[in-house]
C-alpha cells in the first residue's frame, strides 16, 4: 500500500536518510526545506532511482509562519491522506534573531512550526490507516521553559533556546494528544542521541569548535536512524510516547505535566492569533 511520509529537514543529516529510506521502498515522499538546491539535489536523485513521480520538495524557511502556513495549504491542496508526519529540521542561533513576524528565529522554528504542523496536518494524518507524527527533539530533558520570557529577549543563549524548544516540544505532544483524545494519530517523541549530522545553523568559532568536537565521537547517521525507521514502520499503541534512541522514556514524568501543557497551548493559541 502506498504510504505518504511528509519529513521537514529532510534535505540533511537525519531527514534526508529517512526521505531516502522511504522513496527507496516505493512510498511517496514529500521533502520541505529552506535551501532550493538542496531540494532540486534531493529531486534530481529521486529522478535518477527512477522515482521522481513520487518525490516532492517543497521550499520554505520553516522560521517564518507564513511559509509554514503555505506548507501546511500546498500538502492538503494535494494529498487526502498522508501516513507520517516526520519533524526533523532545526536551526542553531548562537546570536539572537527575531523573524520579520516577529518571533524569536529558534522559538518560530523548532516550536512554532511544529505546532503548526502537528495540528494543521492532523485530519489528513487521522485518514490513514497507521498515522504517526515523530517528533524528534530531545523528551526529558532538562530544559528550563521561561514562561515569562518564553522568546529569551533577556539572557538569549543559543543553547538555552534549544534546550527550552526541546521542553516546548515535549508539551506540544502531551496537549496535541490531550486535544485529540479519540485519535488514531500516534505522536511519537524521540531523541536520537548525538548525531554526525550537517548541524545547520550560524555558530561562532569557540561554538563551531565544540560542534566539531562532539562530531568526532557521534553515531552515524545510518545507525541513527535505525529506531527512527523502527517506530515509523511499527508505531506505538499508546497515543503518546517518548524514546531516547530505542530506550522508551515515559511520557508521564515532570516534564510531560499536563497543566504546562495546557497552558504552553494556551500561551501560543494566543501568540498565533496576535
Amino acid at each position: 500500500m502506498l504510504k505518504t511520509y511528509v519529513i521537514t529537514g529532510g534535505t540533511d543529516g537525519i531527514g534526508k536518510a529517512l526521505a531516502h529510506t522511504y522513496l527507496d521502498r516505493g512510498q511517496e515522499v514529500v521533502v520541505v526545506g529552506r535551501s532550493a538546491e538542496k531540494g532540486k539535489a534531493w529531486l534530481d536523485a529521486a529522478r535518477q532511482r527512477g522515482a521522481a513521480a513520487r518525490a516532492h520538495f517543497i521550499h520554505a524557511d520553516l522560521s517564518l509562519l507564513s511559509q509554514t502556513r503555505a506548507v501546511i495549504d500546498s500538502i492538503r491542496s494535494a494529498f487526502a491522506k498522508i501516513d507520517a508526519l516526520v519533524l526533523c529540521a532545526r536551526h542553531f542561533r548562537t546570536t539572537r534573531l527575531v523573524t520579520a513576524e516577529g518571533f524569536e528565529n529558534t522559538f518560530a522554528h523548532f516550536y512554532l512550526s511544529r505546532f503548526l504542523l502537528s495540528h494543521g496536518l492532523a485530519d489528513l494524518l487521522q485518514s490513514a490507516h497507521t498515522p504517526v507524527i515523530l517528533n524528534i527533539a530531545g523528551p526529558g530533558g532538562e530544559g528550563e521553559i521561561h514562561w515569562e520570557d518564553l522568546q529569551l529577549a533577556r539572557g538569549y543563549d543559543g543553547q538555552r533556546a534549544l534546550m527550552q524548544g526541546g521542553r516546548l516540544n515535549d508539551l506540544l505532544g502531551v496537549a496535541f494528544t490531550d486535544a485529540r483524545p479519540e485519535t488514531r494519530v500516534r505522536y511519537v517523541l524521540l531523541n536520537p542521541g548525538a548525531v554526525d549530522t550537517g548541524f545547520s545553523g550560524q555558530y561562532t568559532p569557540d561554538v563551531r569548535a565544540q560542534i566539531d568536537v562532539i562530531r568526532r565521537s557521534a553515531q552515524p547517521v545510518r545507525a541513527a536512524i535505525v529506531p527512527i525507521v523502527k517506530v515509523l514502520d511499527d508505531p506505538p499503541l499508546t497515543p503518546l510516547s517518548a524514546f531516547v534512541r530505542d530506550v522508551p522514556l515515559s511520557p508521564h514524568g515532570p516534564a510531560f505535566a499536563l497543566g504546562e501543557a495546557r497552558r504552553l497551548h494556551l500561551l501560543t493559541k494566543t501568540l498565533l492569533d496576535n
